[in-house]
């Protein structure tokens, strides 16, 4: 698949190992700029496997492009600075940390305080409710808000492209929602995202495009007009299997 300036991101011949075990077979998909673009699957699909393996955190083969230029090799650090940045599954935030530490930690590439000040300000914008416990620790939030952490973390890192890994995962109906709804704002100021999801509608009402992972493969790419209930999405894998 061949790279143009309107791609935010793009990767060729993605492959992912864990020893001797090839989680993910060799994979081309592509984020254009300002577009959110989803990867469904059920469990044990390789979507999250997918995102770390972009970002570095996996063994394996193919090629990263970001904004057109190549990240020849890469790794976990080399992606943040180049403004690629992963929200990963589980949150992962520092329980023991407050909620502005947890966010300060997310701008520990940058160096100017004043732009480090409008970040959390953005965040504080998008997420009033981290403003109002920003002294609390991460770990006494309800999953709503430690999602909200994770997600605000990530933007602080100024993300070129925003992936997200499972964000609904352990949420209530209502706060799954909610954060949707926080995507979908997010993606309409410009931001690029690679949303991976196991809950397809929730997905499918902020994609442009989607991409169908099963057993570490793309088997398809459909848009949202295309998957109108689970017996459509059932009739892709079953075409492609």
């Amino acid at each position: 698949m061949s790279t143009s300036p309107a791609s935010a991101l793009e990767v060729s011949g993605l492959t992912a190992r864990y020893g001797p075990i090839e989680a993910l077979h060799p994979t081309d998909i592509h984020v254009g700029q300002g577009e959110l673009v989803a990867v469904l699957g059920p469990n044990g699909a390789g979507k999250s496997t997918l995102l770390r393996r972009i970002v570095g955190l996996v063994e394996g083969k193919g090629t990263v492009t970001l904004g057109g230029v190549a990240v020849p090799a890469a790794d976990p650090r080399t992606c943040t600075m180049r403004g690629l940045v992963l929200v990963p599954e589980g949150r992962g935030i520092f329980g023991p940390m407050t909620v502005f530490e947890n966010l300060d930690l997310g701008s520990y590439l940058a160096n100017d305080k004043a732009e480090i000040k409008t970040r959390l300000e953005r965040v504080f914008d998008l997420f009033p409710r981290l403003k109002d416990r920003q002294k609390q620790l991460g770990g006494s939030l309800s999953g709503g808000e430690q999602q909200m952490l994770a997600i605000g973390r990530g933007l602080m890192a100024a993300p070129k492209v925003l992936l997200l890994d499972e964000p609904s995962l352990g949420l209530a109906p209502r706060l799954a929602e909610e954060i949707f709804v926080t995507l979908g704002e997010l993606n309409k100021t410009g931001l690029s995202v690679l949303l991976v999801e196991q809950k397809a509608p929730l997905a499918l009402k902020l994609a442009k495009r989607a991409y169908l992972l099963s057993v570490g493969r793309v088997v398809s790419e459909v848009t949202p007009d295309q998957i109108q209930s689970p017996h459509d999405l059932a009739r892709y894998y079953l075409a492609a299997a």
